[in-house]
């Protein structure tokens, strides 16, 4: 299925009608599929990342975090610079950068969002972290795709 590459006229379309255009567009669904699967695997090596630091080597939960956080994301960069977007083309450098500015915005929110169900909506923690991520992905695939990759 052939990427749909978008115009000079269509990047000039303000952004609400570049978001329902593309939301049209077919094969942007399996892009934001692959884009899913790539922030699963994320999930996992944060995840994984995080037990391995906090518990057997005894580091800082905080600081643990954090190598999680950088472990994630470069997995993701990798994955959907190769195969969610196909963006090999561009400067990796230049994307990297892009694409960490995104991650850390979606991450921002996606922080909102979990102080908002923890604290307000008085959610579990656990569950709470799952929806906001599920909230904030949207957010990171949009941003990733009409500026990291575009």
């Amino acid at each position: 299925m052939p990427e749909h590459k978008a115009s000079t006229a269509e990047l000039r379309l303000p952004l609400s009608t570049r978001v329902r255009v593309g939301l049209r567009h077919g094969p942007n669904w399996l892009q934001f599929i692959r884009f899913g699967i790539v922030g699963a695997s994320g999930y996992v090596i944060n995840l994984a990342v995080y037990a391995l630091c906090v518990h057997p080597l005894g580091i800082d939960y905080r600081f643990s975090a954090a190598l999680a956080f950088l472990a994630a994301v470069t997995n993701n960069f990798w994955w959907n610079r190769h195969w969610t977007f196909k963006a090999t083309a561009g400067r990796a450098g230049f994307q990297a950068a892009r694409f960490l500015v995104v991650s850390l915005a979606a991450f921002g929110l996606g922080l909102l969002l979990l102080q908002f169900l923890v604290e307000v909506a008085a959610l579990p923690k656990v569950p709470a972290q799952a929806i906001a991520v599920l909230l904030a992905m949207p957010a990171n695939y949009l941003g990733n795709r009409l500026w990291t990759f575009r």
